[in-house]
């Protein structure tokens, strides 16, 4: 199994996740130029992508859905909150027929050799989901917008091979910047997103010796940058009540507008 991300941050995110039989993309956040891009990359045609999995209903995760399924009529798989957000989001234009998959958390499915499993995670959206991916006795998961966490959580991200995950934000970056008072509050609420400090004490939770590659995620462009991120969450592991050290992780930051190095899970 392979993760890649082709896109990951505030402003739009894309997660590709396959198997020498099976490609998927989590969340469609940027443009379909971009996505193809992307795809070419990886060595992968946008016909055969087999099935597109959206997280929930925000732009910066459908941006694109609209444009690439009308070129190639992909099934589109999301909880039925998040298909009724998706449906009433008129800037995605017509929406072809028959493409939708409703999806609910805890219940997993296949799509060609990879068990997908969802679950729920908590953010402002109608019924976001994170997703856990199994094929070949491997796992990966892709666990962003997560205003907080859980022994739920943990349970969903316990014995993976391989994540994806959020560290949005600097709290001092964040209450210290521009944004307005309830834009921030929103961002820390419990609906809002994954300070770094939090990132860091989720990772110390679902750490094990066979969790070898770890990605950061969904980098908020204002109040966050790549090496603070990157640092804030090693730090949280090498003081945590674990047996690991942060400078032992095999973890780097998702780009925002490039394409990351393709994970073997």
């Amino acid at each position: 199994m392979r993760m890649c991300s082709i896109a990951s941050g505030s402003s739009g995110n894309c997660i590709y996740v396959g198997s020498d039989h099976t490609h998927l993309l989590v969340d469609t956040g940027i443009s379909r130029k971009r996505i193809e891009e992307g795809l070419k990359k990886l060595e992968i045609k946008g016909e055969e992508i087999d099935g597109v999995l959206i997280t929930h209903e925000h732009s910066d995760h459908i941006q694109g859905l609209g444009v690439l399924s009308r070129k190639y009529e992909l099934p589109i798989y999301a909880t039925k909150g998040t298909i009724e957000g998706i449906s009433g989001c008129t800037s995605l234009g017509r929406m072809p027929e028959g493409l939708f998959h409703t999806i609910r958390a805890d219940e997993p499915f296949l799509l060609g050799d990879i068990e997908v499993k969802p679950f729920a995670i908590s953010h402002d959206a109608c019924e976001p989901t994170g997703y856990r991916f199994e094929c070949g006795g491997r796992s990966a998961a892709v666990a962003t917008d997560l205003g907080k966490y859980d022994e739920y959580t943990v349970s969903s991200l316990t014995g993976l091979d391989a994540v994806l995950l959020e560290a949005n934000h600097d709290i001092h970056m964040l209450e210290v910047g521009g944004y307005p008072y309830y834009l921030k509050q929103r961002i820390l609420g419990d609906k809002g997103h994954l300070s770094n400090e939090l990132s860091g004490r989720l990772l110390c939770d679902i750490l094990h010796d066979n969790l070898k590659h770890i990605i950061l995620g969904h980098l908020s462009k204002e109040n966050n940058y790549a090496r603070l991120a990157y640092e804030t969450v090693k730090l949280e592991v090498t003081l945590g009540d674990n047996d690991y050290k942060g400078e032992d992780l095999d973890m780097f930051v998702a780009a925002r507008d490039s394409v990351s190095d393709i994970i073997m899970v």
